[in-house]
């Protein structure tokens, strides 16, 4: 399988993250949200 090397921009994964807190939207467009957040770059500052 081959692998994936596109990434999500900030400015993607910015408003992505405020999709899925945002209880106003719908249940696809969370998982989009979060389609888009699982192809971002993993942050230095999670450790």
């Amino acid at each position: 399988m081959a692998k994936n090397t596109k990434q999500t921009s900030h400015k993607v994964a910015t408003k992505a993250a405020r999709i899925l807190n945002d209880g106003r939207y719908s249940k696809n467009s969370k998982s989009v949200a979060g389609s888009a957040l699982a192809q971002t770059k993993p942050s230095k500052h999670s450790k």
